[in-house]
């Protein structure tokens, strides 16, 4: 399997790319090979006599790439100009990449809510399954949230067919995965007749027996209340290290409408979050 690794050349980044832990956990989700890309704005002229901002992106980049090396990833890179979202997307379909991993940073109670841009615009825009890695600023240095990227998966489910293109992860998934929390919210507004809590406790069991058959330590959760706040709540109360969703795709025109309570989650959870859009998922 294949990923494209977006990275802006960060100490953030170096961080997350140089944790062991957190490649060993790519390598169970069955990636071996590595797209490492890097986006440079289309304003910086890097040919000016005096100007060494390639060497330095270069010199950069092949750190990174080492690190990667290291844990016997098979690793290209790549040093482009242009929009960020567009290129990553653009070497995803064309090297059929089976995963993208993004960084994003902060998590305070004003910061959850401000992610960053390409972050945003890659939720948006992805047609390949998206991991959101959590970064952690400190006063002088950074740390990942959670190394072990995918040790406890919280999904959360509406049982539409997105959802379903989420659950689907678990195969990848399930060499990686311990432990997960199956989550299905009713909103407010729509307050469930018994019948029908019977019949999303049925489906979520459904779903966990598929689960306990790949050996992953499963429980089942309904609550009701405000979809974002409930899946908030339930991170809270589980501590997973990723959120498992499915994201609403859109049209060409309306795709940037991405459904608010993927946008909401990805923005302000303090786990991982795995967003896989409709469309050519594995």
């Amino acid at each position: 399997m294949r990923a494209v690794i977006a990275t802006d050349l960060s100490d953030a980044m170096e961080v997350a790319i140089s944790s062991k832990t957190c490649l060993e956990c790519l390598q169970r989700y069955g990636i071996e090979t590595i797209d490492l890309l890097t986006v440079t704005s289309p304003n910086v002229t890097t040919g000016m006599p005096g100007s060494d901002v390639g060497e330095r992106t270069q010199r950069a980049l092949d750190r990174e790439r080492t690190a990667l090396e290291a844990e016997r990833f098979d690793v290209q890179t790549h040093v482009v100009r242009g929009t960020p979202h567009r290129r990553i997307n653009g070497l995803a379909e064309r090297v059929d990449a089976d995963l993208i991993v993004v960084g994003s940073r902060g998590r305070s109670p004003l910061e959850e809510r401000f992610v960053g841009s390409t972050t945003r615009d890659m939720a948006r825009t992805s047609t390949r399954p998206l991991l959101i890695q959590r970064i952690v600023e400190r006063a002088d240095d950074h740390e990942v949230a959670n190394e072990h990227l995918f040790e406890r998966v919280l999904y959360a489910t509406d049982f539409s067919a997105n959802a379903e293109r989420a659950f689907d992860q678990f195969r990848s998934l399930s060499g990686a995965t311990q432990e997960a929390t199956l989550l299905h919210v009713t909103p407010p507004d729509r307050r469930a007749a018994t019948d029908g809590v019977e019949d999303a406790t049925d489906r979520l069991d459904a779903l966990a027996d598929d689960l306990d058959r790949m050996g992953i330590e499963t429980r089942t959760m309904l609550r009701e209340g405000e979809t974002v706040a409930e899946i908030l709540a339930t991170e809270d109360e589980v501590g997973p290290t990723v959120i498992l969703m499915g994201s609403r795709g859109r049209g060409r025109i309306r795709r940037l409408l991405l459904g608010s309570t993927s946008e909401d989650v990805m923005a302000r959870a303090e786990s991982n979050v795995l967003l896989v859009p409709p469309g050519r998922m594995r």
